[in-house]
């Protein structure tokens, strides 16, 4: 659950600066994504939504979205009173967070379905895993792509859809599907023997939510920062999303 990033980076240049936007990523969105999941899917079974129902993943995917956008908008909002730096632009921040967290919420209200069908498949846990890394991704970039269409008209920050950018859309949608992928290691009951992530990430039945919540932002910064680390090191200069 979700979520990303399209403002530029903090400094420029080199692998140092792509380690320095992956981690304000982690900390102003995928963090607060996993958190938001987490914590709508414990208001949604308070309303006595079943995860296999439709209000389920909506009310999931909303979370995801209010996560993404809260975290990214309150991180530059700080960040500019912290350093009272005129490069950071709050309304351009603004839609670009509604953008990052419209896609979130694809991705997010995917996420239930998507390991439904799969554990429902009595697929191995590595089965459910990359299932879900590859369906989260596309929903993911689907959000992207569908957002630029919709939004680059009345948002004078959103670049429209075009072949370079759905490049940097693509590689950033892989990364944020690891986040999704590494969030079904939260759950702790589905074939405990096989998660390679229970003693990391795993949310055992009796944990407080407020810790839960925790937890599960945990491990989607976990799978981000992990699939990440990778394109750091291996994408040539300037072809990476976060360059």
């Amino acid at each position: 659950p979700p979520p990303p990033r399209e403002d530029p980076p903090a400094t420029t240049g080199g692998i140092g600066a792509r380690f320095v936007s992956m981690a304000e990523v982690t900390v102003s969105k995928i963090f607060p994504a996993g958190f938001g999941w987490q914590s709508s899917s414990i208001v949604a079974e308070g309303m006595g939504f079943e995860a296999d129902t439709l209000n389920f993943a909506l009310t999931t995917g909303f979370g995801d979205f209010l996560g993404v956008l809260s975290g990214h908008t309150g991180y530059y909002a700080l960040k500019k009173a912290v350093t009272g730096s005129d490069d950071i632009n709050i309304a351009q921040e603004a839609q670009t967070g509604f953008l990052l967290a419209s896609a979130a919420f694809c991705s997010g209200a995917g996420w239930q379905p998507i390991v439904n069908v799969l554990q429902g498949m009595n697929l191995p846990f590595t089965g459910v895993f990359a299932g879900t890394w590859v369906g989260c991704g596309s929903l993911f970039y689907l959000g992207l792509r569908a957002g630029r269409t919709i939004y680059s008209g009345p948002m004078q920050y959103i670049e429209e859809p075009t072949y370079e950018n759905s490049k940097s859309d693509a590689s950033l949608s892989v990364a944020i599907g690891g986040a999704t992928a590494f969030f079904v290691g939260t759950d702790a009951a589905y074939l405990p023997e096989q998660n390679f992530l229970i003693n990391v990430v795993g949310i055992a039945d009796g944990t407080p939510d407020l810790t839960g919540c925790a937890i599960a932002g945990s491990s989607t910064a976990l799978g981000f920062a992990t699939c990440q680390t990778g394109f750091n090191l291996i994408f040539p200069a300037g072809k990476c999303w976060n360059d």
